[in-house]
C-alpha cells in the first residue's frame, strides 16, 4: 500500500517524537536536520526529500528504541520503499535504499575530508553497532561495485547529512516546509 503525503505526516505525528536510536534527537528532529543539511548544500528537491524521508522505515517497522542493542537490524532502508514507490521515483527512492551501504562505502573511501578510518572513528556508537549488523565495512571490490550504481553518489551525500543530523536543539524549518518540498517531486 502506497503512502500519501498526508499518511507520512500522520506517521511523523504519531511516532516522530521517539528518540532516534540512542542519539540526542527525535526521529522528527533527525529528519528535519537531514533535510536542512541537504537544502543548505544546494541539493535538488528530490535529494532533499530523500534526506527528509531516508529513515521513514524506522517508523514503519517500529522495533522500539535502539534495536541495535538487541542485535536487530530493522532493514529500514528497504522497509519504506514499497510504501513510497507509488509516490516518488528513483531519484528519491534509490538514495534512501543505498544510504546504509553508503556508510559501508565511506568506511573504506572516506568523503574527501575524512579518510575511511577517520569516518569510521567519527561514527556514533549506535552507527558503529548498526554497521556491523548491516554487513560491516565494504571490501575494496564491494565499494567499487557500490559507487558504480546509479544514485550511489547521491546516497553518499545523504549519508553524510544523516551522520551530521544529530544535534540536540538545532533550529530547522518546520515539518510543513519539507512536506512541501516532497510535494513538488511527488508523482501526481
Amino acid at each position: 500500500m502506497a503512502l500519501s503525503l498526508d499518511d507520512i505526516a500522520r506517521l511523523f505525528d504519531a511516532k516522530g517524537d521517539r528518540l532516534y536510536s540512542g542519539e540526542p534527537v527525535t526521529q522528527l528532529e533527525h529528519a528535519l536536520q537531514s533535510a536542512q543539511l541537504a537544502e543548505r548544500a544546494g541539493a535538488g528537491d528530490a535529494l532533499i526529500t530523500a534526506a527528509f524521508l531516508h529513515d521513514l522505515g524506522h517508523l514503519i517497522n517500529d522495533q522500539g528504541e535502539t534495536p541495535t542493542l538487541r542485535g536487530v537490524d530493522d532493514k529500514h532502508q528497504y522497509v519504506a520503499l514499497p510504501f513510497l514507490r507509488g509516490l516518488f521515483g528513483d531519484e528519491v527512492l534509490q538514495p534512501i535504499k543505498l544510504h546504509v551501504d553508503a556508510k559501508r562505502y565511506l568506511c573504506v573511501h572516506g568523503d574527501g575530508t575524512l579518510s575511511g578510518a577517520e569516518y569510521w572513528a567519527a561514527l556514533s556508537e549506535d552507527s558503529k553497532r548498526s554497521l556491523e549488523l548491516q554487513g560491516g565495512v565494504f571490501t575494496a571490490a564491494e565499494a567499487h561495485a557500490f559507487i558504480a550504481q546509479p544514485f550511489a553518489a547521491d546516497a553518499v551525500r545523504l549519508r553524510r547529512w544523516d551522520d551530521l543530523a544529530k544535534v540536540e536543539g538545532a533550529a530547522t524549518p518546520p515539518f510543513s516546509h519539507y512536506l512541501a518540498v516532497a510535494a513538488r517531486v511527488a508523482r501526481r
